[in-house]
This record gives structure tokens, C-alpha cells and sequence, in this order.
């Protein structure tokens, strides 16, 4: 049998029926149902619910012990199911109606037989200190029997204990580990038994709160509770031997935390807003405070009851507002709230819990800010009756007046801003007024063109009123009505065509000269004396003129529907017409012409070069025919070879495959390669018909079975066309004037060099001619040159000659300079005083010969010499007589020449 030991003898007769359960007949199977054994599993919790907190435990009854079951909560957001049915928060929320009941939904999962149970949540009541009362002893609680087979049969296994719950205050003071209940089963008096227990606050989190005694089976807890964090602690103990096997079915141990009043009220807030508008009754609601607290708002130590500790200020009265000390709700108690003189109220509200007692009950305050609205008592009203305006025609977007209004109500609200309406003179809608957000103003603006020609003024009655209506009770009108007086300014408007765009059909082909139409335009300014003149604006083929005093447009060329400026048979001429108004305005309009087609295009063929084999079979040219003209003044078309070169007809035939096509085919067994041009004769269907003779290009090759050609070279290579022939004309000529340009610039360079040479100053031409002496070389000193060379000077052949030009005598040759031998160690000077001195009496004789070295007498002896010159050697003529001292002067290799000349008989 199970029991309690140490239970109250009161409760001997309770847990007595608790364990009785219904026993069928001997012999008889216990009865089992699968499923949940209750119909509804109830938790008693704090307010505030914790993630992670485990709530209750709901228990499956699986009768074969084979099913495997998977719970869900028909709230899973809130809360979630374990395997082993423990229910748990998902996360922290206060707790409320809302989540005071949900299902638990257990389903098989090879079946999918579904189960439901609801569970009921309730928030727990508050018990003080005083109210608990530990018990002397602790009490004992007792495994339950598990009956078995009894004289050959089977009986039903009794339900399992109901625990009633173990209370425990929460901040208790210990001492610490404080005992609370002994497990025991009635088996330890025959063997050895080790107690333990699970859940959360055992060995899952939080871990080590409760703790049992392996031996003794002694429960105690180890810290202080919060119930404010854990409200209850759901704990199942097991019993099993010293191998560990299970003796006895685990017994459920729930542990509920005793709420104390630890926990002051908090504001959600600590400053609310609220409003009232002026002048409300009493009675009228303001706003709502709420404060909360941790603490179980079931018992009096959640409890909360506000109040008005101060108003601020005081005026018309102290007592303005009170607030329902329940629910927070602050109303209005007086009358004569008036935003003129008081705009906001400050009130400082407690909340108190324990219902309120000031003895025992914690208190907190926080702020109500009353701030009193304006009502719309006073309507807007126009600063003048008459407002003027005036607005140029065809404008729009433009402000034409300012409506001004005077407002006494707060600026910037509902019950002072103004909406304007116009209420006459306008039906057409072509005013429209807009407010002003700063300045309330009504803008008075066009939204349609007005034509001056039609309506010269308009008188608009106007109306403004508030966004929001007048209070109840307000004696004033409720709008305010002024005059708006607009004058429409006439302005210059641009002429316009009518029809734009005009169209007209014409024949193509038309000669220049032809009157097409009168394209004229109109003038809307019936009140001003203006001439328009027209002008062409836009004419891509340049066909049409137009008169500019009276729009007649005629042709000055021929129009041709097959032009590329004719699109669709349709070519588009635009026209400007301008009037002489101040400022001057013009417009526009666009003339169509839809020309009509005439046969003035005769067909050629197409493709204009095909290949062919030598032989007839196979051997087919497929050609059409391309006329610019259309139906009917193209095809069908006919195909015909001319008459002459009698040799075409000869050899090639044409077959007509239809309207469109022909067939040209060899008519001779063998065309020698090469290539043919063919002509055709090709007709079209207009009426008259017009025919042309166009040259098909053909190259006849030799082909494979396949009938392809097999030449290397193709048509292309044959010859060139006459565009290539022309582009290769125009590269020569380009390369001819470039030549021609560089001779030209090559001769004037060297007139330019010559004339700089005639221009040379007759002293500096002295000296000049001496610094090309001093490239002769070093004369006598000089003994690399060849004598030979003097003996035949006439057998020296120059290598290179200058360009022709103007050449002073005394210039160095303009042959190259040759490259003399070594000179051999036996000179002949026989032969060279024998030259010398036929040269000096020849230049004696000479009565042209200037008085220095001339290339007529002395040949060229080279580069490289230090002799100086030997210039009038021994002269009859000239001798000692002569003042040489100037040749000091023009350097060392001349000073020599000086004292040879200067220095007397020595």
C-alpha cells in the first residue's frame, strides 16, 4: 500500500480515496486507454512567465507501451513540449488572458492518431509570510504499490499518487540546505534503495536548487526562491537498486514558490503625454497610466491603486483632474479649461500595491503631462472684401492674387488653417486657390490658358473656412466670402495652320513650275492689325517654294516618288509662318504630299552576276528582275534576249519560269571559260510599259560532277569594276602632285640658297675665301699626296658634282676629294717646278686673273694642308714691292707667306 508518512491524520481518509480505483472481477485484464488521462491539466503561475521556465507536466497513458508519441502546442510561439510531456515558455511574457488556456496536441507517429488535451493557466494567489507555517516534522512521501498476479491472475495497476503540491516561500532565510519533504518506498525494508530526482532545479537548469539524499531520500533545497524568475518547480523522484534497476514508477513532486512582497511598482512610463481639449465638460477622459508589478498580481502584493499626489498649477481650480484608482483612467472633475490662459497641466500620480495601503505598501510615482488643445471657436476672415489680379493670356502656373484671412485660433492647427474655394465666376475652372502653409495665405493661380479674344475679366466670389468645423455652440458664421477681380492682359500668339498637317495627292513627275496648294495660316489676335509672311523651314529634297504674302507653295524641281526623302509615298515639307506683333511670334505646319506612282523606272535584272558551267547540264541561271516603281507599273515582268550581237541568241536561251523569274541556259553544247556579259531585255506592266536592256555578268567555268566551279579565279578577279578603276586613277594623281610638290620645293630652296650667295659682302667674300685656303691642307708640310696627281691633273675624274649654281673662281673643286696614294720617296721635282711655272706665267698673262689663287691655274691639292697659298710665286709684275704685312693678320700659316713675301731678297 502507498502512504505519506508523517501526514496530518486529516489526511489519511483523502489519500485513502485517492488510491482506491475501480477492480474489475478476478481474472479479468486491468483496463487501459490510450490517451490523456484528464481532460483539462491546470498551472497556477506568477504574472511574469520566463523562457526556458517549465510550466506543468502532462501525462500520456501509452497502454502497449509501443507508440511513439510527438507532442505539439497549438501556441508555439509561447510554449513547447519535451518528449517527456513537459511543458515549457518559450519565451518571457507577462502573463494574461490571452495565454490562460491553450491545447497540447499528442500524435503517433507511424499511426498519425492524433490526441488533444487543454490546459488551464492561472495566475497564483499571494501568501505572506505569516500565512505559512512550517510544519514541526517533515513529511514522508511513500512510493505507491505496484500490484502484480495475485492467486493466478491479473489485476488492474492502481492509478498513480496525486501529490499535493509542497508550498515554499520565496526569499526564505534559510538556513540552508532547509529540508522539505522525505521520499520513501516500502521496499527499502528489503533492499537497498538509492533515491533521486529530476527536472528543472535539479539536474537541468536551473541545476543544484533541490537536492535528495541518496540514502535517506531526504528533498531539501539548497538557495532562496524568486518566484518572480521560477513559480513553480515540477520534480520527479525515482527509486532503484544498488544495480540501478528501477524498483518503483517515478512519482511526480510539484514545489510552488509563495509570492512576498518584494517588488515596488513600475511605471511603463515615467512621463505620459496626454491632451484635453478647452473647454470640456467634466467627466471627460484625459488619459490612462498603468504601472506593474512583479509580484502576483492575484494577491495584494500585486495589487496597485493610483492617486493624484500634486497638480500643477492650481488655476481656476487645485482639483482640476482625478484618476480611477483602479485602472489609471485620469478624467476631467472641473469645468473652465481655457488654452488662453492655461496651455498645460502637470500631475504627479502614485501607484501603490497592497490595494493601496499606505502602511504596507510599496509605492512608486511617475509624471502625467496634460497639455490643454485648442478647439476651433473663432472661423477665418477676410482682411478686405475686393482683391484684384490681372494675368497675361495662354499662361498658366501663375499666381494672379493673394487672398489674406485673420485667424484668432492657434496658428499652425486644424482650427487655424484656412481652406479656400471659389464659389462663382468661374465655370469653367479655370482658377483654382491654394493655401499658403506659413502664412495661411489663399494663392490665387491659373490652371487653364485664357484667351484674352474670349473673356477680358472674371469676378470670382471666394470662400474660407477652418479644416475642422466650429465648436457646438460658436455664434459666428462659419466661412468667410470675398471678391477676387481678375483682368486678362492680350498678349501677341502665335499663328497657326489649319489642317496641320494638310495633305494632298499628286502625281510624281511633276514639272518645276507647278502650283501644288495655298498652305496659309491664322492669326488669334482678332484685335491686333498684324500681316503674316511665310517662309520654308523644312524641305529635304529642295522641291517646293512658297510664296510669303499668300502661302501659294509651288515645284521647283521634279518630284520623285522614288527619292530617298519620300517615305511611305509620302514627302514632308514643313513651312513657318511669322506675324510682325511685339514681341514677333510664328508657327509652324507640315505639308504632305502623297505622290502618286508613274512607270518612270524601267526593270533591271537581278543578280547582275551569276556563274555557269561550260556545258548545259547541268547549267541554269535563275534571275528576276528589281523595278523602283510598284503595282502596277512593275511586275510581272517580261524576259527577252536582243536581236544583236547575233552570237548572244546563239548561244544563250531564256525561259520565263514566271511573272517574276526567268531561267537564262546555255543553248550550245560548250562555252569556252571566261566572262560573258549578257544582255537582257526586261519589260514591266505599266501602262505604257517601259523596257531596258540590262548586262548580267557571266562567268562560264569548268565544274565538278556537282556542278560547281572549280576555277581558282572568280568573277571578282576577272577585271576590275569602275569603281576600283576609278579609286586607282585618283591614288596616281595624288602621288604625281606630291612629287611635283617636292620638286617644286626642292628648286626654291636652292634659288634661296643662291640669292644668299649673291648677297655676300665683298670684304667678308675675301675672307671667306681664306678659311677655304685653310682646308687645302699643309702644302710642302703635307706628305700623303700623290705627285702624279699634279703632273695630270686633267685625268682626275670627280666622284660627285654639286647642284649647278653660281661658283666663285677661287672655290674648292666640287668633285669629291680623292683619296691620294702614298707618296713614293723619289719625287720628280722637275715636273713640278715645270707645272708651276707654266701656271704663274700664265696667270702673268692673264689680265682677268684676280690677285689670288684661281681654280683656273693651280688644281686641287687636297684636304689637310698647313702650307699656305702660293699665290703670284716670284711674280715679275708684283715682287718685293708689294706690302704684305696684312697677312699677319689672318693667322700663323699666312704670317709665313707674309715674311716669304715681305722679308726682301732674304
Amino acid at each position: 500500500m502507498c502512504r505519506i508518512a508523517g501526514a496530518p491524520r486529516t489526511l489519511l481518509p483523502l489519500l485513502a480515496a485517492l488510491l482506491q480505483a475501480s477492480v474489475e472481477a478476478s481474472g479479468e485484464i486491468a483496463l487501459c486507454k490510450t490517451g490523456f488521462p484528464e481532460d483539462v491539466y491546470s498551472a497556477v503561475l506568477s504574472k511574469d512567465v520566463h523562457e526556458g521556465q517549465p510550466l506543468l507536466n502532462v501525462k500520456f497513458s501509452n497502454c502497449n507501451g509501443k507508440r511513439k508519441v510527438q507532442y505539439e502546442s497549438s501556441e508555439p510561439a509561447d510554449f513547447k513540449v519535451d518528449e517527456d510531456g513537459i511543458v515549457y515558455a518559450v519565451r518571457s511574457f507577462p502573463l494574461s488572458s490571452e495565454h490562460a488556456k491553450f491545447l497540447i496536441y499528442a500524435q503517433d507517429k507511424e499511426t498519425q492518431e492524433k490526441w488533444q488535451v487543454a490546459v488551464k493557466l492561472s495566475l497564483k494567489p499571494t501568501l505572506t509570510e505569516e500565512s505559512v507555517k512550517e510544519s514541526p516534522e517533515v513529511e514522508e512521501i511513500v512510493f505507491p504499490r505496484q500490484l502484480g498476479k495475485h492467486s493466478g491472475h491479473l489485476q488492474r495497476q492502481k492509478r498513480d499518487w496525486v501529490i499535493p503540491p509542497i508550498n515554499l516561500p520565496e526569499n526564505s532565510r534559510g538556513p540552508f540546505p532547509q529540508e522539505l519533504v522525505r521520499i520513501r518506498s516500502d521496499r527499502d525494508k528489503n533492499l537497498s534503495l538509492r533515491y533521486s530526482v529530476t527536472g528543472p532545479g535539479a539536474d537541468q537548469p536551473p541545476t543544484g536548487i533541490f537536492i535528495i539524499n541518496p540514502i535517506s531520500g531526504q528533498l531539501s533545497v539548497t538557495k532562496p526562491l524568486d518566484r518572480e524568475q521560477i513559480a513553480r518547480f515540477h520534480l520527479r523522484a525515482h527509486a532503484v537498486d544498488i544495480n540501478g534497476n528501477q524498483v518503483e514508477n517515478p512519482i511526480d513532486i510539484v514545489i510552488n514558490v509563495i509570492d512576498m512582497n518584494d517588488n515596488r511598482p513600475e511605471f511603463l512610463h515615467q512621463v505620459w503625454n496626454g491632451t484635453v481639449p478647452e473647454g470640456s465638460k467634466p467627466g471627460t477622459y484625459v488619459m490612462t497610466v498603468t504601472a506593474i508589478d512583479a509580484d502576483d498580481p492575484n494577491a495584494l502584493n500585486g495589487m496597485l491603486r493610483y492617486r493624484i499626489l500634486s497638480q500643477a498649477p492650481s488655476t481656476p481650480s487645485p482639483n482640476m483632474f482625478t484618476i480611477n484608482n483602479e485602472t489609471g483612467d485620469i478624467i476631467t472633475v472641473a469645468a473652465g479649461l481655457d488654452r488662453e490662459k492655461v496651455q498645460q497641466y502637470t500631475l504627479i500620480i502614485q501607484a501603490t500595491d497592497m490595494e493601496g495601503n499606505p502602511t504596507y505598501g510599496l509605492s512608486n510615482t511617475a509624471t502625467a503631462i496634460i497639455t490643454v488643445t485648442d478647439v476651433n471657436d473663432n472661423p477665418p476672415e477676410f482682411t478686405a472684401m475686393t482683391f484684384y489680379g490681372e494675368v497675361p493670356e495662354n499662361r498658366v502656373d501663375i499666381i494672379v492674387a493673394n487672398l489674406t484671412v485673420t485667424d484668432k485660433d492657434q496658428p499652425h492647427t486644424p482650427a487655424w488653417n484656412a481652406v479656400y474655394r471659389i464659389s462663382g465666376g468661374d465655370p469653367t475652372g479655370r482658377f483654382a486657390i491654394q493655401t499658403d502653409p506659413n502664412s495661411n495665405d489663399g494663392l490665387v493661380t491659373v490652371v487653364k490658358p485664357i484667351d484674352f479674344e474670349t473673356n477680358r475679366m472674371f469676378v470670382l466670389t471666394v470662400a474660407a473656412e477652418n479644416q475642422v468645423p466650429l465648436a457646438k455652440g460658436i455664434q459666428h458664421p462659419p466661412q468667410s466670402t470675398a471678391t477676387v477681380s481678375v483682368t486678362v492682359i492680350d498678349v501677341n500668339e502665335n499663328p497657326y495652320f489649319a489642317p496641320n498637317p494638310k495633305i494632298i495627292r499628286q502625281e510624281e513627275g511633276l514639272h518645276a513650275g507647278t502650283m501644288l496648294t495655298t498652305f496659309t495660316a491664322q492669326d488669334p489676335d482678332r484685335y491686333m492689325q498684324q500681316n503674316i509672311r511665310y517662309t520654308k523651314l523644312s524641305d529635304p529634297a529642295n522641291w517646293l517654294k512658297i510664296d510669303p504674302v499668300n502661302g501659294q507653295i509651288t515645284t521647283i524641281a521634279i518630284l520623285d516618288r522614288e527619292s530617298p526623302n519620300v517615305k511611305n509615298n509620302i514627302y514632308n515639307a514643313t513651312f513657318l509662318a511669322s506675324d510682325n506683333g511685339i514681341p514677333p511670334m510664328s508657327g509652324t505646319g507640315t505639308l504632305q504630299i502623297y505622290l502618286l506612282d508613274i512607270n518612270d523606272n524601267a526593270p533591271q535584272v537581278l543578280p547582275q552576276e551569276a556563274e555557269t558551267c561550260e556545258t548545259p547540264d547541268p547549267n541554269s541561271i535563275n534571275i528576276t528582275a528589281l523595278d523602283y516603281d510598284i503595282d502596277p507599273n512593275a511586275g510581272p515582268f517580261a524576259f527577252d534576249l536582243p536581236l544583236s550581237p547575233v552570237n548572244i541568241k546563239k548561244n544563250w536561251t531564256i525561259t520565263r519560269l514566271n511573272g517574276d523569274f526567268a531561267q537564262l541556259n546555255l543553248k550550245i553544247k560548250f562555252l569556252e571559260a571566261g566572262i560573258y556579259e549578257v544582255p537582257i531585255i526586261i519589260t514591266d506592266s505599266g501602262n505604257p510599259p517601259k523596257s531596258n536592256i540590262s548586262i548580267l555578268r557571266v562567268k562560264v567555268c569548268q565544274c565538278d560532277s556537282n556542278g560547281d566551279c572549280t576555277d581558282v579565279d572568280r568573277i571578282v578577279g576577272a577585271g576590275l569594276g569602275t569603281g576600283a578603276i576609278i579609286a586607282i586613277l585618283l591614288c596616281i594623281i595624288i602621288l604625281l602632285i606630291l612629287v611635283l610638290m617636292f620638286v617644286v620645293w626642292m628648286k626654291r630652296r636652292d634659288k634661296e640658297r643662291q640669292a644668299k650667295q649673291l648677297l655676300i659682302d665683298p670684304e667678308d667674300d675675301v675672307r671667306d675665301n681664306i678659311l677655304k685656303y685653310d682646308e687645302e691642307g699643309g702644302g710642302e708640310e703635307d706628305q700623303d699626296y700623290d705627285l702624279s696627281q699634279l703632273q695630270q691633273p686633267d685625268t682626275v675624274e670627280p666622284d660627285a658634282i654639286k647642284p649647278v649654281g653660281i661658283r666663285r673662281m677661287d672655290e674648292r673643286p666640287i668633285h669629291a676629294e680623292p683619296q691620294y696614294p702614298v707618296r713614293s720617296a723619289a719625287p720628280h721635282p722637275g715636273d713640278i717646278g715645270d707645272f708651276i711655272n707654266e701656271g704663274l706665267k700664265a696667270a702673268d698673262n692673264d689680265p682677268t686673273a684676280p690677285p689670288y689663287d684661281s681654280l683656273l691655274v693651280f688644281d686641287y691639292e687636297g684636304s689637310g694642308s698647313t702650307a699656305g697659298s702660293l699665290s703670284s710665286l716670284n711674280s715679275s709684275s708684283s715682287g718685293g714691292e708689294q706690302d704684305y704685312d696684312y697677312l699677319n693678320d689672318w693667322g700663323p700659316r699666312f704670317k709665313k707667306l707674309a715674311d716669304m713675301y715681305g722679308g726682301g731678297d732674304d
